[in-house]
């Protein structure tokens, strides 16, 4: 998970130091301005491929800046207890995001609102960037 700031750097300057020059990367960052969290709190139930049931439930905790802390609890056959787990996503902005890669030596190449290559919106939950190392 790259929450902090410095984690986010170092994993940058790593993936930098793997790529030669001119060597580009992609990847995909949740798009802060489509507020994809305000649609988390939800549960539903999916079945694996024999049939068996799994109810899966997400719950937002907090929204702090860019910062999402929400949890996802599964619950089925399998375990005698619901099972929950807890974590933080970042939603970095479009100008921070820039802000990183360059500070690390990156320039964007692209950038697009879903992997088939769509233009960023508003809405997009999204933004997937090609990266170019400089």
């Amino acid at each position: 998970m790259l929450v902090s700031d410095d984690e986010l750097r170092c994993s940058l300057r790593t993936i930098r130091a793997a790529l030669v020059d001119g060597g580009r990367f992609a990847f995909e960052t949740r798009n802060p301005s489509a507020r994809a969290w305000e649609r988390w709190n939800t549960s539903y139930e999916v079945r694996n491929p024999d049939g068996d049931a799994v109810q899966v439930g997400y719950r937002v905790h907090e929204v702090s800046g860019d910062l999402v802390r929400v949890s996802e609890t599964l619950s089925g056959r399998w375990w005698s207890e619901r099972q929950t787990s807890c974590g933080v996503l970042r939603f970095l902005a479009p100008d921070a995001l820039s802000g990183f890669l360059e500070d690390t030596g990156f320039s964007i190449e692209e950038q697009f609102g879903d992997w088939r290559r769509g233009p960023p919106t508003g809405t997009s939950e999204k933004i997937v960037t090609i990266a170019r190392r400089g």
